[in-house]
């Protein structure tokens, strides 16, 4: 038992880095560990705290990765354009090619991705480089304050779930 718990709990740390890291799934990740370990205890009613608080978690992630990130384009200037290309390049940084890249890989391509796709959209619509770059780069802005704000969270939650077990597990 002890050693499944570690294992669910190594699983929520991956979930941390994924509320952080975009196209890694973060918060279900803690969702899906805190719902084995009820499976595994049979019964839900022993985690039931940490399961709202991940519900909640996840909902508010969704809503807060949404805002921030409309937030930044809007703070910036960005049209729709420069949003659709920042989500291209998201997709094409980690899928396409910037992971064929030599140094970096995914992780260049989950930074340099949603910039250089938000730039274009956002050339491709005013034909002005300056408006622009500042549109691209309050999208980036936006989206990584989302992103680390879903991390923080992330962390609360996991940490709601360790409280909320520990006493089960390490009872004497």
């Amino acid at each position: 038992m002890l050693l499944l718990y570690w294992l669910l709990v190594a699983f929520m740390v991956v979930g941390i880095i994924g509320a952080v890291v975009p196209g890694i799934p973060g918060t279900s990740l803690i969702l899906i560990a805190i719902l084995i370990w009820g499976a595994v205890q049979g019964s839900l009613g022993s985690i039931s705290l940490p399961l709202i608080v991940a519900i909640a978690v996840l909902l508010l992630g969704i809503g807060i990765d949404f805002l921030a990130t409309f937030w930044g384009a809007q703070r910036a200037g960005a049209s729709k354009w420069g949003q659709i290309g920042a989500f291209v390049g998201l997709v094409v940084g980690i899928l396409g090619l910037l992971p064929a890249l030599p140094i970096g890989g995914p992780l260049l391509g989950i930074l340099l991705g949603p910039l250089l796709g938000a730039i274009l959209g956002e050339y491709l619509y005013r034909r002005d480089f300056q408006l622009a770059f500042k549109a691209g780069l309050g999208i980036v802005v936006g989206s990584l304050v989302g992103n680390l704000i879903q991390g923080l969270l992330a962390i609360a939650t996991v940490g709601v779930f360790l409280f909320a077990t520990w006493g089960q597990v390490f009872a004497s």
